[in-house]
């Protein structure tokens, strides 16, 4: 065996799979998408096998591409989409497809739970708020609509447990997706009585927890076979995507953070103990071992906010990027750059999908406040940067009240190649911005990071951290901090007294 680490990334719209050195160098990769299905309003499934037979294909293609022989990978790992429900049988086949973490049905099951335990002790329990985005209510919704898969089913299991099943026989989940579940005691780290009594499901469908940095088997013969990877290789059980960004962030010890700037968009920290806020503003998984824990608070739509811009306004941006062979976000940040920092008083509310983080408010809607005659469609574009960032604000202030304030903010996600947007990330948050090498790979640097650990590439969780490397930080500038400071004002005042407003436009909306 060589010193190679294979890491698969079973997200939303494919498998990505990576393939890393022992230090730390992206020798390859491939991605094979597969279909989301929406059978109703508010429901997103799967189809498990599509998770099999891409991952087949993926590790084959990269495989034959890198020129790496099989035999010189030492282990493979997983990243995994989180908060799922795959019903599968004792030999691991699927039940039904797999409902996932977008699929909001069982609304009616949450609302069961919170009657049988209080929103705030299922927080206290789990960490998280009680809602249909998560496992529980969404194994209950299968047991009160699909009873005959309810009692078929052996275990429930996430779409990374369902490939290390395939590969190894072993039902098997890691403390970050169990921590996404609303089943999880991350006080003691076991399923909690509680929530099981509360919910009705038997903790003996559900599958056996391990640290993410844990071989839970080898490669199985046929496995191997339909795979193209050797039978008998270990196999790490990986963690959910979160802890594995936060991983790939190296993010792993109480003075570090970092903010996650894709479509939507998350400031993560690690701790050594679950950080339980009285207002419920952020939530806390598991991190990839014991003892080590990752706070986060989310937003719906960072990230999203300017792909929904660039859709909606800028035709003409979208046609001269095609024309000249650019890429169009390269042209949105030189126009945001020539608009002086407070976009001349304009101000942008991101909340396009409603809003997490700190508000918890799905009526939440986004707007432009301050427009006037001098105003043109770059200071709208600077001020969806801004208001992306101003949120995160209010995300790190919640943090920072409950005693963790990093000196340092780490940006990864596909919005952290604008240097323009790490500059007013550090000039509104009032801290260095630092750019990784790894910035949109992150999740898969922190699988085979934990791939690494588990087999014994690397000696511990400091050795593993070669692999990321700081290129570019953005530092504050004081005046444009007190600018900022002034405008972060009025940027909270507008949701506050709008909150009415949103909730009578959400009951308009939902009527037509």
């Amino acid at each position: 065996m060589g010193d190679y680490i294979l890491a698969h990334d079973i997200g939303t719209t494919g498998d990505k799979a990576t393939i890393f050195s022992s230090e730390g160098q992206l020798l390859c990769s491939e991605f094979t998408p597969y279909e989301t299905y929406y059978p109703r309003p508010g429901w997103a499934e799967q189809d498990p096998m599509d998770y099999w037979r891409s991952f087949c294909i993926t590790t084959r293609n990269i495989i034959e591409k890198s020129g790496i022989k099989p035999s010189e990978i030492v282990t493979v790992s997983f990243s995994g989409q989180m908060m799922a429900a795959l019903p599968v049988d004792a030999n691991g086949e699927p039940l039904r497809n797999c409902i996932i973490w977008a699929d909001l049905r069982s609304k009616d099951q949450a609302d069961i739970i919170a009657k049988r335990v209080s929103p705030e002790r299922v927080y206290e329990i789990t960490g998280h708020r009680l809602s249909a985005s998560y496992s529980a209510s969404k194994i209950m919704w299968i047991r009160d609509n699909e009873p005959d898969v309810y009692k078929a089913a052996y275990k429930f299991i996430h779409p990374k447990d369902f490939l290390l099943n395939r590969l190894t026989g072993k039902f098997i989940t890691d403390l970050s997706d169990a921590s996404g579940m609303n089943l999880f005691d991350i006080n003691t780290l076991r399923w909690s009585e509680e929530m099981l009594k509360a919910t009705g499901i038997s903790v003996s469908k559900l599958p056996e927890v391990m640290e993410a940095v844990s071989i839970c088997g080898k490669i199985g013969k046929k496995a191997a076979a339909e795979s193209g990877l050797v039978e008998g290789m270990p196999v790490c059980v990986g963690g959910g995507d979160g802890v594995c960004a936060t991983c790939g962030a190296g993010v792993l010890t109480e003075d570090e953070g970092y903010i996650y700037l894709g479509t939507s968009t998350w400031m993560g920290l690690a701790t050594e103990k679950p950080v339980l806020d009285p207002k419920m503003r952020t939530f806390t998984f598991c991190h990839i071992k014991k003892g080590l824990y990752f706070p986060a608070g989310t937003m719906q739509s960072g990230g999203g906010s300017l792909q929904w811009f660039k859709n909606a306004l800028c035709d003409y941006e979208l046609d001269a990027a095609r024309k000249e062979g650019r890429d169009v976000y390269d042209i949105l940040n030189v126009k945001a750059s020539r608009i002086q920092c407070g976009s001349e008083g304009l101000i942008f509310l991101p909340y396009l999908m409603g809003e997490r983080s700190p508000y918890w408010n799905p009526d939440a809607r986004a707007c432009f406040i301050g427009l006037n005659m001098r105003h043109k469609k770059e200071h709208m574009l600077r001020a969806v940067f801004e208001g992306v960032c101003f949120n995160m604000k209010l995300i790190r202030d919640s943090f920072s009240e409950l005693g963790y304030s990093p000196g340092e903010i780490r940006l990864i996600g596909g919005g952290a190649k604008s240097s323009l947007w790490r500059q007013i990330m550090a000039d509104i948050l009032d801290v260095p911005v630092v750019k990784l090498n790894f910035i949109e790979e992150a999740t898969s640097v922190g699988a085979a990071m934990i791939g690494g650990l588990a087999s014994g590439v690397f000696r511990n969780l400091k050795e593993a951290t070669r692999f990321i490397k700081r290129e570019e930080i953005s530092v504050p500038d004081p005046g444009r901090v007190d600018i900022y400071g002034k405008l972060f004002d009025v940027f909270k005042k507008s949701y506050n007294s709008l909150v009415e407003v949103f909730m009578n436009i959400s009951d308009f909306q939902a009527g037509l």
